[in-house]
């Protein structure tokens, strides 16, 4: 009679992934379950019931309007930014500056990035606004007036500027690895070819770095068209942007109708969606030339 098999050993969940579960938790509890609540609200009455009213109140004049002009600031930050990091980041990775700024730079990059809010927007009003320290120095030192100029820090270029303050660290800390990625052989191949610095940016850095740099602005985008809570503290009323008229209308001031706040929440969640997908679809395009 032939033995018996000892039995099989009973399959046990490694205990690596244990580790992941307070993250999990939290992502379901304060992202998930969050974004699940407005996509679902944002087709429902006050009563519970469906509806497509929600949505078709997004193509009224004023969130038209609240829509274009976020999209604007966005672009507007999301483009300076783009170019000011890159410089930037370009004048550290390969401009030849002392590798000691590198380290500094990137550490206040990390902080800077995720700096907004309450704090960001007391900042640049200390700073920038009517009675700011920047603005009443400049008029009493060297008789420059700033409102008189036009500028004014509860305005379209007033919130763009203040959007840099985050969005320009951003693009910093993802453009040096993939400036850092940029192979020495290929400088040296275009410059035995007989190619001037110029023309090796032009045909051949500039086109490898594009998905990264196109990828990070649409990042930027979304990163500017989502600040809420800067936009908020900043500018209040003075500014119809989607993040005030979100806020007024789900706190009722406007119509009384929190349900189409959650459908101006779910139109900025479609966006800002998007420009994700799109930032990691180049990403991972980028990457392939820059392992």
């Amino acid at each position: 009679m032939a033995p018996a098999s000892p039995p099989a050993p009973a399959r046990r969940l490694p205990l690596a992934w244990l580790g992941i579960v307070p993250f999990a938790l939290f992502v379901a509890l304060f992202l998930i379950a969050p974004t699940m609540k407005i996509v679902l609200g944002a087709f429902q009455r006050v009563d519970g019931s469906f509806t497509f009213e929600n949505i078709a109140g997004l193509f009224t004049p004023s969130i038209l309007s609240s829509y274009w002009i976020s999209i604007k600031i966005s672009v507007a930050s999301a483009a300076l930014g783009c170019l000011a990091g890159f410089l930037m980041a370009a004048a550290m990775v390969l401009g030849g500056l002392p590798r000691a700024i590198r380290a500094p730079l990137l550490t206040f990059s990390g902080v800077a990035s995720n700096f907004a809010g309450v704090p960001l927007a007391f900042a640049f009003l200390a700073t920038l606004g009517p009675l700011g320290l920047v603005t009443v120095f400049l008029k009493t030192e060297f008789g420059i007036n700033l409102r008189a100029m036009g500028f004014n820090i509860l305005s379209f270029w007033g919130l763009t500027i203040t959007y840099l303050f985050f969005q320009i660290p951003l693009m910093i800390l993802i453009i040096t690895p993939a400036l850092d990625g940029l192979k020495r052989e290929w400088r040296e191949a275009a410059a035995c070819l007989g190619a001037s610095g110029g023309q090796y940016w032009r045909m051949v850095a500039l086109p490898i770095l594009f998905p990264t740099i196109l990828g990070t602005f649409a990042l930027l985008f979304a990163n500017s068209f989502g600040a809420v809570a800067t936009a908020i503290a900043l500018t209040g009323s003075s500014l119809n942007i989607v993040p005030v008229m979100l806020f007024a209308q789900i706190r009722g001031d406007v119509l009384g109708n929190p349900h189409l706040g959650y459908a101006m929440a779910f139109g900025m969640i479609l966006i800002t969606g998007v420009a994700n997908v799109i930032y990691i679809w180049l990403r991972m395009r980028s990457e392939r030339w820059l392992k």
